[in-house]
């Protein structure tokens, strides 16, 4: 194998609280075989397994079991980081840098996401890997196909970044994609691990030391609690890519969604032949004959312990549910 590799990193954390029940912390989101027989997982490792010389997950105490099933699965061979405790994309991200050579092109990606138009994909991620090697830290920004508020944007010129933004209200997501040159923030980037360490040192000195020193002293890839606690809990967007002037954005044109919510979940599976009745009533989780009478566009969410019914409108409120929830501690998350 050559000097430098090219290393495919999962990050495996969130629970996707906007996908309760089906999603819990047992089972979050990226571990539930719904889609074909097959994870959202699983098909991110097969989707990077051919671009990849080398996979690495960071992932967390609490899902790497679940990770690891996944891999035996796909019989990928893999470097395994466990965080102790989530402590956000910016020491997540160091870490896979710590574990890497410095001149090792990383391409970082959520363990959660659809994405379709493989041949865009696949382009895409080349012209990441080319400018990640001429030292530059990319961004992938996939061109929008409708205002989404769920996501936040990148403001570019060409594959330059103007702005990152946070994810819009409804007034001014449409201006976004009236203007045309805002793309979705994907949550994917690609950059030699010793570039994105030393802007991580020159930017967060405070993220890029304490993750060091847990890193240093990790065993057999686990991470110790009580120095992981010292790590400030800040994202790889905040920390680096909107202060680095080496930022670069791909805009890309695949299909992606992070089915964050169950109206992105009802339209993937619409797509994908799932049944729905003539006033676009759908049921996930369960095959018992199921009859709505009077509604439209409705979700009948199945599982053993809990049941979810809601208009399809109203799935970013779900996390409220979760909140809720996790305010009295209910088992009904776990």
């Amino acid at each position: 194998m050559e000097d430098n590799s090219i290393i495919h990193v999962i990050l495996t954390g969130g629970v996707g609280s906007r996908l309760w029940p089906l999603s819990r912390k047992s089972q979050p989101k990226q571990y539930l075989e719904i889609f074909d027989g097959k994870s959202l997982f699983e098909m991110t490792v097969d989707r990077n397994s051919h671009l990849a010389s080398k996979v690495m997950v960071v992932g967390n105490v609490d899902n790497h079991h679940l990770s690891e099933k996944v891999m035996c699965k796909t019989n990928t061979e893999y470097l395994n980081v466990v965080e102790a405790t989530p402590r956000n994309t910016a020491a997540a991200i160091a870490f896979a840098a710590l574990a890497a050579k410095p001149d090792d092109i990383l391409i970082i990606t959520p363990s959660d996401h659809i994405i379709d138009l493989m041949d865009n994909y696949n382009n895409a991620i080349n012209e990441a890997i080319t400018k990640a090697k001429e030292g530059f830290i990319v961004t992938f920004g996939v061109i929008p196909t409708k205002p989404e508020t769920g996501y936040g944007y990148i403001e570019a010129k060409g594959d330059k970044v103007i702005s990152f933004r946070e994810k819009p209200n409804e007034t001014t997501a449409k201006e976004f994609i009236a203007r045309g040159n805002f793309l979705w923030n994907s949550g994917m980037f690609c950059f030699k691990a010793g570039v994105l360490l030393a802007e991580l040192k020159q930017f967060q000195p405070d993220v890029y030391e304490k993750s060091k020193a847990v890193w240093e002293a990790a065993k057999d890839g686990f991470l110790d609690l009580a120095l992981s606690m010292e790590i400030p809990s800040i994202s790889i967007d905040y920390a680096v890519m909107e202060r680095s002037k080496k930022i670069k954005v791909v805009p890309a044109s695949f299909s992606w969604s992070d089915l964050g919510s169950f109206e992105s979940v009802y339209d993937y599976l619409v797509a994908k032949g799932h049944p729905v009745d003539a006033n676009g009533n759908m049921v996930i989780g369960c095959d018992k004959h199921t009859t709505f009478l009077g509604v439209k566009n409705t979700i009948f969410v199945y599982t053993d312990t809990a049941n979810l019914i809601l208009q399809k409108e109203n799935s970013q409120d779900v996390k409220d549910i979760y909140s809720e929830l996790e305010k009295i501690n209910s088992e009904l998350l776990n």
